[in-house]
């Protein structure tokens, strides 16, 4: 299965069509998902002793598997944090993977690493942190939020004996993304959160700290603030948390993995003030950055603190530290050994276009928000629930109960009109359903926007 005959042949050059077909399409289906014994039944058995074929198994993604997908980069697709990659990210996607580069040491990837690189570069030179900080990439927004924690933990650990015996503790928002819940209980510390979905401000955070018990504050060594929350776009107060963070000596990690891609913006770079002051950052570039799925970064503000947390040992290893193998190995600086060179497609996407256009496509994000709330406000049946944030807007359909939106929603899905999901805000004491907008994608149209809001009529 590893030689070369005319069957390999015929099969790269149906899949290379498809990938033309597919980059050069302007109009794509919604697509929706069937339950597994329908696929199976579509499909039948692909998984043989002999094989069936890469002619018919082609078919069958073409025909029925590929059908079954919700395309990310689709403009009415408006449903979480969806992406928009351009079409020289997605080709040069194609070349990261023909090319088979293992992306963890210099030693076997100094091209690929170069060039992803280059693309950190611009991406840290957007956060204002100071020379010599620097940062890798990763999965996404989890994997970087993790590798965060834990050097932020080892090196609170360093500090005295006595952090080594102590279960941590991470005090973050009620906003926070998910991730970061999850990835303590990985890393395994204890969280706490500031009871607040918006703005998580610095006065806030001191009187949470304030009324922690003397444990609790010796197991404090890290504050998480969110640079763009997922559900509304919401961005903390980072210059108030930055001066908590100093003056307790604590931690500071901004998740921007969503929001981040704002910083490009010259029309919102203000709110993210005080982001330059963080220890470390995450910002995943197959959100707002317009790169395929999957390519998240995780920054430090001292990369050395996290090559202490993260660097691996083994004798097998020990030829990619030698002097002759000497260069940037990614691996040191997150928790992956294994990595393809993810950021590749970024790079290629920002020397073919240039970075003034990755302004102009967000600017148009956060345009499309502001033109949704325009539109809400002018039609009787909708109302804001907030002001649009970065590019996230909170909308309720006016008399509606939970279940109305999830009916709405998988209607819509079904039609292959659009994907709209609901999510929960809190006001008070209590979570109300509404319908939320996030806008990545610039080919989303003002009229997409009009035809979602009048299909809740």
């Amino acid at each position: 299965m590893h030689k070369i005959d005319m069957d390999l042949i015929e099969m790269t050059m149906d899949v290379m069509k498809y990938t033309i077909d597919r980059i050069s399409s302007t109009q794509h289906k919604i697509g929706k998902p069937k339950k597994a014994e329908e696929l199976k039944g579509l499909v039948g058995d692909t998984i043989t002793p002999k094989g069936v074929g890469g002619e018919y198994a082609f078919k069958m993604w073409k025909k029925h598997l590929a059908k079954a997908n919700v395309p990310i980069d689709h403009p009415r697709h408006l449903a979480f944090v969806p992406a928009s990659p351009t079409r020289a990210a997605i080709m040069f996607d194609l070349i990261t993977s023909a090319s088979s580069i293992h992306g963890a040491y210099w030693m076997e990837g100094a091209g690929g690493i170069f060039c992803e690189n280059e693309a950190m570069e611009w991406i840290v030179s957007l956060t204002g942190l100071p020379k010599g900080a620097f940062g890798v990439f990763t999965s996404g927004g989890t994997a970087a939020n993790l590798s965060a924690i834990v050097t932020a933990r080892e090196y609170w650990r360093s500090l005295n004996e006595q952090n080594k015996v102590e279960k941590g503790l991470v005090i973050t928002s009620v906003g926070a993304h998910s991730s970061i819940k999850a990835m303590a209980k990985v890393a395994d510390v204890d969280i706490l959160l500031v009871d607040t979905e918006d703005v998580m401000y610095g006065t806030a955070l001191q009187e949470t700290i304030n009324n922690l018990t003397a444990h609790q504050r010796r197991r404090l060594f890290a504050i998480v603030a969110t640079g763009g929350t997922t559900n509304a776009g919401i961005i903390d107060d980072l210059e108030g948390i930055a001066r908590v963070c100093e003056a307790e000596n604590l931690w500071f990690h901004v998740d921007a993995a969503y929001g981040g891609g704002a910083l490009v913006a010259d029309s919102v770079r203000p709110l993210f003030k005080g982001i330059e002051r963080a220890d470390s950052i995450t910002i995943d570039p197959h959100k707002w950055m317009f790169s395929p799925y999957d390519c998240g970064a995780v920054i430090y503000k001292e990369p050395e603190l996290a090559k202490r947390a993260h660097s691996q040992e083994g004798s097998y290893l020990d030829i990619f530290k030698d002097e002759g193998a000497h260069g940037f190995n990614p691996t040191d600086y997150q928790i992956q050994l294994t990595r393809r060179v993810r950021g590749l497609p970024l790079w290629f996407s920002l020397a073919t276009h240039g970075t003034d256009r990755y302004k102009e496509a967000v600017e148009r994000g956060l345009e499309l928000a502001q033109i949704a709330g325009d539109i809400i406000e002018k039609m009787p049946h909708v109302e804001l629930v907030r002001a649009p944030s970065l590019s996230c807007v909170l909308y309720r359909r006016i008399g509606w109960k939970p279940e109305d939106y999830t009916h709405w929603t998988y209607e819509n899905h079904k039609k292959g009109f659009a994907l709209v999901t609901p999510t929960k805000w809190k006001t008070g004491d209590t979570f109300e359903t509404v319908s939320r907008f996030c806008f990545i994608n610039p080919d989303t149209t003002e009229g997409d926007i009009k035809a979602i809001l009048n299909s809740m009529k």
